[in-house]
Order: C-alpha cells, then sequence, then structure tokens
C-alpha cells in the first residue's frame, strides 16, 4: 500500500513526491501522460508529448519565490536545470542607480522551459526510494472509510484502471481543473465553494532560438528578466529561456477581432516589430522560430475551497499547486507557488501518522496565508488591466462579457502605488520593495506596511514637479497595431 498517493505528475506532483519520498514517506504517483523520454535531459523535453499539460507549451518563468524554494529544498535539482542549459538572471540589472543592500541577491529569475524543469523534476523525484510514478494510469475517483461520528474521510483512490489504491493520504496534484471536487461530490462528501475571478484575455505565444548564441543579445532586457511590457492596450513580453531559447508572449482582449489575426505568423511578427523592445529579436538573422504560433485563453483566478475551508475540513484530501489556486499566468506566479506550496504542504505532512482534522486545517491556513494574497492581487490586477484595454480598445473590444458581479478585492490604493511605480525609476530602496512582490517575495501588504519604504515613497512623490514624461520608446497606438494586424492577416 503506498501511504501516500499523488493524483497527477505536474510540476506540483512531482515536487511534493520528491519532498515527501526524502522525508522517507512512501509515494505512488498516478500520472496519465506518458513518461519522458531516455536521453539527455533537454532532448527528452523537447520530445515529451504531454496532451494533458497543453500549458507546457507556452511561456513560464520561474520567479525569485520559486528559485528560494529549490535553494532551499532541492538544490541539486537547481544545479541540474543549470547543467543542462537553464540560467539565473540578475534582476538587479534593471535596477536604478544606489547601494544593494542584503537580500538582493534573492533578486533572480530561472529562465528554463516548463518541460525541462519537469523532466528534472521527474528524475530526481523517479531516484528517490519509496517513490514511484505510475504513467497512463489516472485517478478516477476516491476510496472513502468511517472516521467517528463525524463521518467519513478519504481512504485512498480508484484508478481509471479499476486498480483500488488505498492510502492514508491523497493529494490532488490534477491542475487548475481540480478534479477532486467531482470525487468529492460522488462520494458524498462536502465541497467548498471557490472564489473566482475571471482574467478575460487570450494569449499568443511563440519560441524562438538565437542564431548566434555566442554574440551579444538582440536587444535589451528593459525587465532586468525579460524584455518589453504590459501596456495600455495591450502586452508583448520576451522572456529568455535554456539553451538559447526565448519565447515571445502578446496578450490581448479576446472579443477584439482585429487582435485575433496574431494567431498568424506574419501579423505576430508584425505586432513584435511594432511593440517596444521586441524589433530587433524577430528579425531572421537574430533568431528563428521554432514552431508556430500558439494561441489560448488566459485561465480564471481560482481559490480552492477544498484547500481553505477550515470549518469543513476534508480528512485525507489536500489539494497541491493549480488544484489548488491558479492564477493569472500573465503575471508568472504559477509555477513558483506551485513549488512552495507543494514544499510547505510536505513539511505539514512530515511527522504525522494520521491525516486528521488538525493536518487539514494547517494546510487550509497555509493556503490561506500563501496562496489568498496573489489570488486577490491577481484578481484585482486583471480586472484593472482588462477595463484599461477596453476603455484603450473603445468599441473594436467588442461586448462586455456576461457574468455575476465581481467582488471588491482588497489592494493598495492606486494612487499610493502609482507613487511608488514613478519612485522606483530612481529609488533602489523602492524599487527592491516593489521588485520583492513581483517575484513574490513579499506580498503589497507586508512592503506597503513598512513605514520606511513608505517614507520614501511620499518623499519622492513630493518632491517630482510635475507628470513625468514618456520612458522608452512608446507603443503602437491601438489604430496603428490594428492597421498593421489586418494588413497581414492569415500570415
Amino acid at each position: 500500500m503506498a501511504a501516500i498517493v499523488i493524483a497527477g505528475g505536474g510540476t506540483a506532483g512531482l515536487a511534493a513526491a520528491l519532498a515527501l519520498g526524502r522525508r522517507g514517506h512512501r509515494v505512488r504517483v498516478l500520472e496519465r501522460g506518458g513518461a519522458p523520454p531516455d536521453g539527455p535531459a533537454v532532448e527528452s523535453a523537447q520530445r515529451w508529448r504531454r496532451p494533458g499539460v497543453p500549458q507546457a507549451v507556452h511561456d513560464h518563468i520561474l520567479n525569485a519565490l520559486g528559485v528560494r524554494m529549490l535553494r532551499r529544498h532541492a538544490p541539486d535539482v537547481l544545479d541540474a536545470l543549470l547543467a543542462d542549459g537553464a540560467r539565473l538572471l540578475d534582476l538587479a540589472a534593471a535596477a536604478p542607480v544606489g547601494p544593494a543592500e542584503p537580500g538582493e541577491e534573492e533578486l533572480v529569475t530561472l529562465v528554463a522551459r516548463r518541460s525541462l524543469l519537469d523532466v528534472v523534476l521527474h528524475r530526481a523525484a523517479s531516484a528517490v526510494p519509496g517513490v514511484s510514478v505510475s504513467h497512463r494510469t489516472a485517478a478516477a475517483g476516491l476510496l472513502t472509510a468511517p472516521a467517528g461520528p463525524s463521518g467519513h474521510r478519504v481512504a485512498g483512490v480508484v484508478a481509471d484502471t479499476g486498480e483500488r489504491i488505498p492510502a492514508r493520504l491523497v493529494l490532488d496534484a490534477t491542475g487548475r481543473r481540480s478534479a477532486s471536487r467531482s470525487w468529492l461530490a460522488a462520494a458524498g462528501l462536502p465541497v467548498a465553494d471557490d472564489l473566482s475571478g475571471p482574467s478575460r484575455l487570450h494569449a499568443y505565444g511563440r519560441f524562438y532560438r538565437l542564431r548566434r548564441p555566442s554574440g551579444p543579445l538582440p536587444g535589451p532586457l528593459n525587465r532586468g528578466n525579460a524584455a518589453g511590457g504590459i501596456w495600455g492596450h495591450y502586452s508583448a513580453v520576451l522572456h529568455p529561456a535554456d539553451n538559447d531559447v526565448f519565447a515571445i508572449t502578446l496578450g490581448a482582449l479576446p472579443g477584439d477581432r482585429a487582435m485575433a489575426a496574431l494567431r498568424g505568423a506574419e501579423a505576430f511578427t508584425a505586432a513584435c516589430r511594432l511593440s517596444p523592445y521586441l524589433a530587433p529579436w524577430v528579425e531572421e538573422d537574430a533568431a528563428e522560430p521554432l514552431g508556430p504560433v500558439r494561441a489560448t485563453g488566459m485561465p480564471p483566478n481560482v481559490l480552492r475551497g477544498t484547500a481553505t475551508d477550515r470549518l469543513r475540513p476534508v480528512r485525507g484530501l489536500l489539494p497541491v499547486g493549480d488544484a489548488a489556486c491558479t492564477t493569472d499566468p500573465m503575471f508568472g506566479r504559477g509555477l513558483s507557488l506551485a513549488l512552495a506550496h507543494a514544499f510547505g504542504l510536505a513539511e505539514l505532512i512530515d511527522g504525522r501518522p494520521e491525516a486528521d482534522d488538525r493536518l487539514a486545517r494547517d494546510a487550509a491556513g497555509l493556503a490561506e496565508r500563501l496562496l489568498r494574497p496573489w489570488f486577490d492581487k491577481g484578481v484585482h490586477d486583471s480586472r484593472l488591466r482588462v477595463r484599461q484595454w477596453r476603455e484603450a480598445a473603445g468599441a473594436a473590444a467588442g461586448p462586455e462579457p456576461a457574468g455575476p458581479p465581481e467582488p471588491p478585492v482588497p489592494s493598495v490604493p492606486a494612487g499610493l502605488w502609482a507613487a511608488a511605480t514613478a519612485a522606483a525609476a530612481a529609488d533602489r530602496a523602492v524599487w527592491r520593495g516593489l521588485t520583492r512582490i513581483q517575484t513574490s517575495l513579499a506580498t503589497p501588504a507586508e512592503v506597503f506596511a513598512d513605514p520606511a519604504f513608505l517614507d520614501r515613497v511620499r518623499a519622492a512623490d513630493g518632491a517630482r514637479p510635475g507628470p513625468a514624461g514618456p520612458e522608452g520608446p512608446r507603443p503602437p497606438t491601438p489604430a496603428e497595431l490594428r492597421h498593421a494586424l489586418t494588413a497581414r492577416e492569415g500570415g
């Protein structure tokens, strides 16, 4: 009998298996997809077909929180990624002039494709005694057992092969669809309500490889670990990856028919050439495309009630990673939060022979502390961005999507946030605080509660003589961008 069953072999599931296995637990991972091919990790990642993980072919980053998690809990995984062509980028390269302070060394990003990260995690977890990964096998339902006067507890899973697998604890790592919700309902166990806020965007992404890897980069990384930006009516951001590969992702409103032309290679390239900082990267002598433009709808921000409910905790079942919380992918927090959640749950589970109410409540507390702030910020930022883009697009944005009214989300006042953003351009201490938020090392509440930080923001705001002038190259207007796309639609 596997003491712990993990349903899903993606990043969160593999990280949890690695952490639990290294603590001496017997773990069985059920993964509906096939195993990564043998061979060097980079080649294996390129040949691994994962229809159950469609987001694996899109751009991912591991921000400073994710790097911190690997350094603390799996430094060998980080070393292996670096040996296989991943890189650490120092965000201080984009910092204003000023003295560095202790802690700034944490402000780094690991650039690697999602498939390479998962291959390295898969090999590390599979090498741990007591950990097994059953491929082409998925959890299809739950086993339950009486649990005294409080009802029933989860006691294992039923696989899609018909196999009944008893376990003292089940981790749901099935991703953003969180399959355990339907399992609980079918078993007659309580299913807590979720919190949700839509992102309402489409993304268009393409990977490239540099033609001259030993030469200088085609253009500057104006964001420290990225080039481009989130502009007033669309986004265009480039992230380096491993082994001289980089990805460009363009974000747009789904109702804007002209922007739908970004599915075509010629229109996508035209938008890149108009977007600040990206043009030199897509020139033919600079890079070659590695595949087609891939389009995807951005998933909503979701915080699962099964992860945070302390009043009616389900004994024996813990969601992890995207099965517990999904945040807007545009902000690049998903992988790092998944690692932090997986390693955090492993610490809670360790040393506890029973998956009792206390473990369930402690896990709910962890999700509330770790995931809730980023869900709230994701809902707020997604809503604000869509509102701004719709105003800029006007009638071209199409009708407002139908849906229930969204609850207000607490956030830093807009004026204070804008003042901090302006101050960060010249004040390294303010830059450091905002960068810690952007890389998930500190929540907005933590940073903006610091009196010294607020004093510097207010001093900079009071010293400004008037509105700042434009910084850097100008993005195209909505009309300019739509004209360029319409002229190349179908390319």
